[in-house]
């Protein structure tokens, strides 16, 4: 079965099954047998046989055929999902337009978010391909082979690609930062800290707003017994970004091991606020209330925090109850 069909055939199958089992050209399409199907339905000119017999062409791969069926407006939106989801396939040049439309009208269809997923793969494998082949001796090649190896959690290899990479252009943004995060996922050793810290600030000196080497060299700090260096870095994380909610929590953290359980409990408040499903924050947010003898917030922080972790209830959880396996996380 061509690439297209298996698609074309699982997005129209319950479509089809729907439909009068008179239409024996719908049918013939629902067992795979394009052949048939096109040959029925191309004698036919109400809008379903028309659909059919183009989504039967393009899945036989003529797809100069199949086009004007497939962009035929069709008042029903069923008809219209698989014939602009065959197009996205059989019309390359105007395939991100279509699939754009596609996600508008059909946000939480898996088809179509299949089909999303894959036409954005394949676009960034051969814009990669291109960039190797065409300018292997650039940072950027270092900089994208780094960020690979960190997907596949090869964090020695992308220490040194990123390394390669700001030797070609030590003044690229964002290079120094994924360094010294890199350095980070690699070890924690003192060394590694000194190491990745001196990156941060590296970053710092060509985007000096950057919030997230204040807040990485705040984390280094606290690792480093630094309280003070800590809180600082912290605080200016959260002036250049107010609603930096990792910030906010490790900020509120070290205010409630400072005993500024006020400070405290407004930060971690606002990290709550800002993601109500964050059980970091409540855990915190609930220590801060315990600590400083407030127990009817700190119990309301609990029932929150027990809500949050109480495993989702449903068929799919007793399915995977019977599997043996953890329902979940929300």
């Amino acid at each position: 079965m061509p690439a297209i069909s298996l698609l074309l055939f699982t997005a129209s199958l319950a479509f089809a099954a729907s439909l009068p089992s008179s239409t024996d050209g719908v049918s013939d399409f629902k067992a795979g047998r394009y052949s048939e199907a096109a040959a029925e339905l191309a004698r036919a000119s109400d809008p379903t046989s028309r659909a059919f017999f183009a989504l039967s062409k393009a899945a036989l791969g003529d797809c100069k055929t199949a086009l004007p069926g497939l962009t035929a407006p069709y008042s029903d939106p069923t008809l219209a999902r698989l014939t602009s989801l065959a197009a996205v396939k059989c019309d390359p040049a105007h395939s991100f337009d279509r699939i754009a439309r596609l996600e508008q009208l059909f946000p939480n269809d898996p088809d179509v978010l299949y089909t999303a997923a894959k036409l954005h793969m394949k676009a960034f494998n051969d814009a990669t391909f291109a960039m190797f082949q065409r300018a292997p001796a650039s940072y950027r090649v270092h900089e994208l082979s780094a960020e690979i190896f960190e997907v596949e959690a090869r964090y020695s290899d992308a220490v040194a690609e990123y390394t390669k990479a700001i030797e070609l252009n030590p003044a690229a943004p964002d290079l120094h930062y994924r360094l010294g995060r890199a350095l980070l996922l690699e070890s924690h050793d003192p060394a590694v800290l000194v190491q990745a810290a001196a990156e941060f600030r590296s970053e710092l000196k060509l985007s000096p707003e950057d919030a997230a080497c204040e807040f990485q060299l705040g984390q280094i700090a606290q690792v480093q017994s630094n309280s003070a260096e800590a809180k600082s870095h912290f605080e200016r994380a959260l002036a250049l970004s107010p609603d930096f909610v990792q910030a906010l929590i490790s900020l509120g953290k070290l205010s409630s091991q400072q005993k500024d359980y006020p400070r405290a409990i407004a930060l971690l408040s606002r990290a709550t606020s800002l993601q109500p499903s964050n059980e970091t924050a409540h855990y915190a947010l609930l220590t801060a209330y315990r600590d400083s003898g407030d127990m009817p917030r700190a119990n309301a922080e609990k029932a929150t925090l027990d809500k949050l972790q109480k495993p989702p209830q449903g068929e799919f959880s007793e399915f995977l109850k019977k599997l043996g396996e953890k329902p979940p996380e929300q």
